[in-house]
């Protein structure tokens, strides 16, 4: 039996060079819609990281599809910078320069800002609840030192606030650059940036219940702040490396 969802992601990043790979088969009618879902996911959740090279034959073959629909899905994330070209048959997340991560900050600043607090007014119990959990799931998987299960809870607590903004046109904005900075989030891990980052989520669950929307805008802004801090010095690091 084919795996599905979370599974077949992770079975996907993990088999990639194997011959035969058991993951969700692209339906007919949207090969290309399919395919470009699936490897956003692979970038959001960090499945797909910073230096490995991933051939378009292999995701051909682990969809189901031709390699058409992969190209064209891969047009679109080149296109928006979230993916480059390594060779004519690999892809590959493109290095995040200095000037590229503060040029992402001072949009996210303004964008996430400004979902947050649309979203303040129409969150309610059960969303609190959910959003509580999350940020437990987060600390926990900080304390143990898991570093995927970090970074899948916070994509899924901001974006839990972000969607009850109920505005399409920006969780498609935040998506897309989010798209272009997540696969390089794991290099905060060191720095301790996980601890530093679920206090301000915690704040920003006191301004939820509280309903206060400048609050919560402040506690998005402090964090994507934090994050770009550490991350500057992180790059240069890593510019050195390579």
């Amino acid at each position: 039996m084919a795996l599905r969802g979370p599974e077949a992601l992770t079975s996907l990043t993990e088999s990639l060079a194997k011959p035969t790979l058991a993951v969700a088969r692209a339906p007919r009618d949207t090969l290309q819609d399919f395919v470009y879902r699936q490897l956003c996911e692979l970038i959001l959740t960090g499945e797909m990281a910073p230096g490995q090279l991933i051939t378009i034959q292999s995701l051909a073959d682990a969809f189901g599809v031709s390699a058409m629909p992969v190209r064209e899905a891969l047009q679109r994330l080149t296109a928006a910078r979230v993916l480059t070209v390594i060779s004519s048959r690999s892809i590959g997340i493109p290095r995040l320069t200095q000037e590229r991560l503060a040029d992402l900050r001072r949009v996210r600043l303004e964008v996430e800002s400004l979902a947050a607090m649309w979203a303040t007014p129409n969150i309610g119990g059960s969303e609190m609840i959910e959003l509580e959990g999350i940020v437990g799931g987060m600390e926990e998987a900080a304390r143990v030192g898991d570093n995927k299960q970090y970074l899948r809870g916070n994509r899924a607590f901001h974006f839990k606030v972000y969607q009850a903004a109920h505005s399409d046109s920006l969780i498609a904005i935040i998506e897309t650059l989010w798209l272009q900075i997540s696969p390089y989030f794991h290099l905060l891990r060191a720095s301790g940036n996980y601890f530093k980052a679920n206090q301000q989520h915690e704040i920003m669950l006191s301004a939820l219940r509280a309903r206060d929307e400048a609050a919560v805008s402040l506690a998005v802004r402090n964090d994507i702040e934090a994050a770009y801090r550490v991350l500057i010095p992180l790059l240069e690091v890593e510019t050195s490396k390579g």
